[in-house]
């Protein structure tokens, strides 16, 4: 009997095989929509607890001597309470402000926890057996199926059905369901709302652990194990399990309350602001914190951007290493790019890498295969981004807040994979030997020098580009949508229409950075196009000031020579550091360093 043309026993091999590997996923999933739904925070560190619970299992079987089954109690126990700590000491203080400083957050601390492991344990895998109980398999008729594989799927309905008792049938669900939609009328009953917000993540931390040493025995335990599987799992999230589209749209409807109580104009920042758990409307949405740290863009500071040229064009001259310089100057073009959205526009990309990327290997392609000249081949890669990015624009444009980041992720991991996958690529050795050719038959670009100052020629030009933009009427329109969307539409502005213009622009842009950045360096990877490089550029665009123009830049060399600085010396301590540089922005510095300097001189000139 065949089923869709395939046979009966080959059909119940891999929907078996199938059932299997979705429980790993469901494990893990299942501790991130207790967080998110419950919560509101996306957390990015959900594969880092992943990781550190299989590892947690694994240590407390080589040096302690636990075995699987107690490492199936105290595991969650350890990470969990972890996750109490970091909900504590650094989540807490967020809550007033956009989720999507939460994901930003938990973002920075996947990179810190992910290198202190690469640091300890190297990123070779660690072997962990299985417990003696669970060896051996049984034998279907339609295929073999491994004793331990059968207790996972088992476990995993187990813990999921739990959770879901606990949370839809049990008082103690109710009060985590009721703390969420009103938590201070909760808390008027006496109920300690911070208390159950604080064990709900460290809770969701404990499941994610639980996953972790459910998986040790299946997969070799990695640093990396985490970060593999985080992607997958936000696109398989079970929001509606637990009541979430209700309490979006009850947020929704206290938000417009809060609005239409303040006459003045909130702004909106990344969009999409939740209520936490005070239950008030206090505007810490990073609107305002870009407001506030946004330079007098009527009066560009014509100054310091003649300094910041005249530095640059000196550069080669006093030492600097120029192919150092090129790169940092395509990572500026891209954290500029990148700011033209979320600075100016307030929209949040997390795949913006992959418009990077598609110019990489576009430009790479056309220049080394096709033949084209470097100024055709750079032309060919960013439209090429721009065309792509107009096609994800399309899809994200309709969402807003974390789901807009959620779908650009989604969207670059997509093509991420088509990169791996296409065999003009060059798969994970990369698109190599790209030549630089001559510049319109007539510039040696294999003379650094000459092309170091065709880049820094694109880049003052992108720069400026960028401030024309938003001094013009397209610019305060795209402000203006920024600091509240629905005055807008109410003014009659197809918003939509602005922003995937917006959206199309900064891809296009990004992939300018992304063609230069091959013609620089001769190839193109697939570390252009990884999600982790979207993560560089909004710490770039945080750490330098975002809103500003200057900041990207700032942020951008400071990144970039951190990494070059610290490559040989540190090791795996390089994606540690950067890190906590991530955490340090999201918590205590959100101005950035150029916002920073505009807010003291604006103090200073009060005082004076």
């Amino acid at each position: 009997m065949d089923i869709f043309g395939i046979p009966l026993q080959a059909f119940l091999g891999q929907l078996l095989l199938g059932l299997v590997n979705g429980s790993f996923y469901a494990m893990l999933s299942l501790g991130l929509a207790v967080i998110f739904g419950l919560l509101g925070i996306v957390n990015f560190a959900h594969g880092a607890l992943y990781m550190i619970g299989a590892y947690v299992a694994w240590i407390g079987l080589e040096f302690f001597g636990i075995n699987y089954w107690l490492a199936l109690i105290v595991s969650p126990l350890v990470v969990g309470a972890l996750g109490v700590v970091v909900e504590r000491t650094l989540l807490k203080p967020l809550y007033k402000l956009d989720p999507l400083y939460g994901l930003l957050l938990t973002f920075g601390l996947a990179l810190i926890a992910e290198g202190l492991f690469r640091e300890q344990f190297g990123v070779s895998g660690q072997q962990y057996s299985v417990p003696e109980l669970l060896q051996g398999a049984t034998n279907l008729g339609f295929m073999i199926l491994p004793n331990y594989r059968a207790w996972v799927v088992f476990a995993s309905l187990v813990v999921c059905l739990s959770t879901w008792f606990v949370i839809e049938k049990t008082r103690l669900g109710s009060y985590l369901r009721a703390g969420t939609e009103n938590p201070a009328l909760v808390q008027a009953f006496g109920i300690n709302v911070p208390l159950m917000v604080m064990l709900t993540y460290g809770a969701g931390a404990g499941l994610a652990a639980i996953a972790g040493v459910l998986a040790a025995p299946v997969i070799q335990v990695t640093p990396l194990m985490g970060s593999n599987l985080i992607i997958v799992v936000f696109r398989s999230r079970r929001d509606r399990w637990y009541g979430f589209d209700s309490r979006i749209h009850h947020h929704r409807t206290f938000t417009r309350s809060c609005r239409r109580s303040d006459q003045s104009v909130l702004p909106r920042g990344l969009q999409h602001r939740r209520i936490r758990h005070h239950g008030d409307c206090a505007d810490r949405s990073p609107g305002r914190i870009i407001r506030q740290g946004e330079m007098n863009m009527r009066a560009a500071p014509a100054l310091g951007f003649t300094v910041m040229v005249a530095a640059l064009i000196a550069a080669p001259f006093i030492g600097l290493y120029p192919i150092f310089m090129m790169k940092a100057l395509c990572f500026a073009i891209f954290a500029c790019a990148f700011n033209l959205l979320l600075g100016f526009t307030g929209l949040l990309s997390f795949g913006h890498a992959a418009y990077l990327g598609a110019a990489a290997y576009g430009t790479g392609w056309l220049v080394r295969t096709a033949g084209l000249s470097p100024e055709l081949g750079v032309l060919g890669g960013t439209l090429l981004a721009a065309t792509i990015g107009g096609l994800v624009g399309l899809i994200a444009i309709r969402r807003q807040g974390i789901y807009f980041a959620m779908i650009t992720l989604a969207m670059a991991q997509m093509i991420y994979f088509v990169w791996l996958q296409a065999p003009f690529t060059g798969g994970e050795d990369g698109l190599q030997g790209v030549p630089r050719g001559k510049l319109f038959g007539l510039l040696p670009l294999a003379n650094d020098k000459v092309l170091y100052f065709v880049i820094l020629a694109v880049f003052v030009a992108v720069y400026l580009f960028v401030i024309r933009i938003v001094h013009s009427p397209y610019g305060q329109i795209l402000k203006a949508i920024r600091e509240n969307e629905p005055r807008a539409i109410s003014l009659g502005y197809e918003v939509d229409r602005y922003k995937l213009l917006a959206f199309v622009l900064s891809t296009g842009l990004a992939g300018l950075a992304g063609s230069l950045k091959t013609i620089v360096l001769g190839f193109a990877t697939l570390s252009d196009a990884h999600w982790s490089l979207s993560g560089e550029v909004v710490l770039m665009t945080l750490l330098g000031g975002m809103g500003t123009f200057a900041g990207p830049v700032v942020g951008a060399f400071a990144i970039i020579g951190l990494q070059n600085f610290l490559a040989d010396r540190v090791g795996s301590w390089v994606t540690v550091i950067i890190g906590a540089i991530f955490v340090f922005c999201v918590v205590a510095f959100r101005r950035g360093i150029v916002g920073e300097f505009i807010a003291w001189r604006q103090r200073a000139g009060q005082k004076a």
